[in-house]
């Protein structure tokens, strides 16, 4: 009879005799070490949602339940991971397991920011503690034929690693997902082995430098896999993904300065100004992570929650002094921030359409005359790239227009607005003015 024996903890050198270690210790490859420095740092995600597949017979929408998984690495001591967007595409509840011989805990993690263009996001685990990363290296040096490991979950077999070679550099892909096809340029091709479940891991280099990010297979063909650099990786979360407007959160200040961060703009009525935040103030710590230079602002800043008030600790006149702050989600924000209005998406079984529940005093809209209970009925940059009328079905939307447009844009709206009282808008009561986006 065979036994087999799974050993649970980092492998050490049994106590066998010199011959036996000095045996044991040329097992010990370098991508053997390369599996225990990074393994730690990878997670397996589960993602659990909802998809929308249409509307019924009286135009109410159709959903069906889903889940799905994949692959991440912790790149930040305070849990952020990074991984494929697609893997967690559509997502009402994300949790993350690391291999149990380090972690035996499930967290419960949200996406706080992603671009799916690129099909990356940003991931934060809810939970107290630092987190074991991988370093960043660079794509800017590959080499035709150099070694590469592949860490991940494939078919849900729970972090395997495979060995390959770089067999191919600049490569273009297009990725099938439940949500449409995504296509791509500049993918490192890979022989290691990339199935479903890798999506999201790491491809690492035989120093154990995070080198891309594992995101598609040739299913026609054998050993074609394919990873993002990590150069663009870096790009994409530095330009997009940890920029303001990327984040879930609207404080309603901007920052100036790199090594010391000052509040420069506050927004009238934000929360911000509620708080009793004021322009000059350097902020040194947000919640309990201290910063100092610009670039940790923006990824403490980048991991708090609109459900979460979070403390700023601020340097006013040469005293500290701790402000509570009660951030409003990323979607209020920029309404708020642009136009001056705070709106609410209204869905009945024929229609959605958004109203308003608040006009910032001094703010565009009410320059414009807009009130609360207005319906907003479509939208017409009169300036611009986009000039066609587009009709407001949601917050969201909404909200995304408000950052794609341009400052200084004057955009057209009409409104219905309820005249008699009577909770009817009709027609004839459309209204139509414009206003100048801030």
């Amino acid at each position: 009879m065979l036994s087999l024996f799974l050993i649970l903890s980092a492998p050490v050198a049994p106590n066998l005799g010199d011959d036996s270690a000095d045996a044991y210790r040329r097992r010990v490859t370098p991508i053997v070490q390369v599996a225990r420095e990074a393994s730690p740092a990878v997670v397996f995600i589960r993602n659990e949602g909802r998809q929308t597949v249409g509307r019924d017979w009286w135009g109410r929408l159709l959903e069906r339940e889903f889940s799905g998984s994949g692959s991440g690495v912790v790149i930040h001591k305070d849990g952020f991971i990074i991984t494929n967007y697609h893997v967690v595409d559509g997502a009402k509840k994300l949790s993350v397991t690391f291999d149990t011989q380090y972690d035996s805990t499930t967290y419960a993690a949200e996406l706080v920011s992603a671009v799916k263009e690129e099909d990356l996001a940003l991931l934060k685990i809810q939970g107290e503690r630092e987190f074991p990363t991988i370093p960043l290296g660079t794509s800017r040096d590959l080499m035709l034929g150099e070694t590469v490991i592949a860490i991940g979950n494939p078919y849900g077999q729970t972090h395997t690693v495979s060995q390959g070679i770089i067999s191919g550099m600049h490569r273009n892909a297009r990725i099938s997902t439940a949500f449409g096809q995504l296509s791509f340029d500049d993918l490192i091709q890979t022989d290691a082995s990339i199935n479903p479940g890798n999506s999201g891991g790491p491809l690492l280099n035989i120093n154990g430098d995070l080198i891309g990010i594992n995101n598609a297979m040739n299913p026609n063909a054998q050993n074609i896999g394919f990873a993002i650099p990590v150069d663009h990786v870096k790009k994409v979360l530095e330009e997009r993904m940890l920029a303001p407007d990327s984040a879930p959160t609207w404080l309603g200040f901007e920052v100036v300065g790199e090594d010391h961060i000052q509040i420069g703009k506050i927004v009238d009525g934000s929360p911000a100004e509620i708080a009793g935040l004021r322009t000059g103030d350097c902020i040194v710590a947000v919640g309990p992570t201290a910063v100092t230079t610009r670039e940790e602002y923006k990824m403490a800043r980048v991991g708090l929650s609109p459900r979460r008030d979070v403390e700023l600790r601020v340097e006013r006149a040469g005293n500290t002094k701790i402000v509570r702050l009660a951030p409003w989600d990323k979607y209020d924000g920029a309404i708020y921030e642009h136009i001056g209005l705070k709106v609410k998406t209204v869905e009945t079984p024929s229609q959605s359409y958004i109203k308003i529940s608040e006009v910032r005093p001094g703010g565009p809209a009410n320059e414009l005359g807009l009130l609360p209970n207005d319906v907003i009925d479509t939208v017409r940059p009169l300036n611009g790239a986009r000039t066609r009328p587009l009709r407001i079905l949601s917050r969201e939307l909404f909200a995304n227009l408000m950052t794609e447009i341009e400052p200084g844009t004057k955009l057209q709206l009409d409104v219905y607005r309820d005249v008699n009282g009577n909770g009817r808008y009709e027609e004839e009561e459309l209204h139509r003015g414009s206003l100048t986006i801030r």
